[in-house]
């Protein structure tokens, strides 16, 4: 009997052990998972949306930690020397979708690369810096005519609209 239950706990701590493993390569901070878009944990959960702004999306995780609740975006590929200003937008959305869907404002939130995190501070600066950011958008979908924003081949190759765009150069 004293064998049968070493066995069973050392089983439980091998399952322990690797959702810890699993946690940390996913980026996941210590805490509560409360939503998650990865597919391979749960069911896919419904975008968080401010009618507002008109402002959807679905971050890769949310964690609950002391009351507090931060997002968690994971890029593929190797860590840049400093996150991309794209993925520094797309986390402060994500953050101020949090605060207007939970009432909780996060204090900062994650990005996980593969071989680096980083923690993206949630400040009124970078707040308003995406506020006006999502303003400029705004008045760009109105405009007949927007031009390229960047020099950057690879990025005219994913985008959707470079079948039509009189400006590609891809």
């Amino acid at each position: 009997m004293l064998y049968f239950a070493f066995a069973l706990l050392f089983i439980a701590f091998l399952f322990f052990w690797q959702s810890n493993r699993q946690r940390k390569s996913a980026g996941l901070p210590g805490g509560h998972v409360i939503y998650t878009d990865t597919h391979g944990w749960n069911k896919v959960e419904k975008p968080l949306f401010y009618a507002a702004l008109e402002l959807t999306g679905k971050p890769d995780y949310l964690i609950e930690k002391n009351g507090q609740i931060i997002p968690v975006e994971v890029k593929s590929g190797r860590a840049p020397n400093a996150p991309y200003d794209s993925h520094i937008y797309q986390l402060a959305s994500y953050c101020l979708l949090v605060e207007k869907t939970y009432k909780k404002r996060p204090p900062y939130g994650i990005i996980h690369y593969e071989t680096r995190d980083f923690a993206v501070e949630y400040t009124r600066e970078l707040e308003a810096s995406l506020l006006d950011l999502l303003a400029e958008m705004k008045r760009d979908e109105r405009k007949k005519d927007v031009h390229r924003s960047h020099e950057q081949a690879s990025r005219c190759r994913g985008c959707g609209f470079r079948d039509v765009c009189d400006e590609s150069i891809a």
